[in-house]
């Protein structure tokens, strides 16, 4: 686990297998989202992109235009729970402003958001 000034990122190959077993999935054409509550006050991400996306410049794009969207969203997002967003085949291709439109859509179904 890393934290980067308020984000704290999962790194652990077990933290990203007990939410895709245990956590909630919500998905769109873009993007795949992963929640589950944790016991921390945090709010800890993970990002996932396969070689399916692409080649290494198009899975760094996707996890750059993810990280962005997150991070517009963030101070709207209520506080202890995991997320892991993962990329779909058209994550490279699209803006993060539509990344960030899925993201809030998927954010909210899951009762994330404030």
């Amino acid at each position: 686990m890393i934290i980067l000034g308020e984000l704290v990122t999962l790194k652990e190959n077990k933290d990203f297998r007990r939410l895709y077993s245990r956590g909630r999935s919500y998905s769109s054409s873009v993007l795949v989202t992963y929640v589950m509550k944790n016991r921390t006050r945090n709010v800890r991400i993970g990002i996932t992109t396969s070689k399916k996306i692409g080649k290494a410049v198009m899975r760094n794009r996707s996890r750059r235009i993810i990280r962005e969207a997150y991070f517009q969203l963030a101070d709207e997002i209520k506080p202890g729970y995991d997320l892991v967003f993962v990329a779909r085949g058209k994550t490279p291709f699209v803006k993060s402003t539509d990344i960030l439109r899925a993201m809030r859509k998927e954010l909210k179904e899951a009762g994330v958001l404030k």
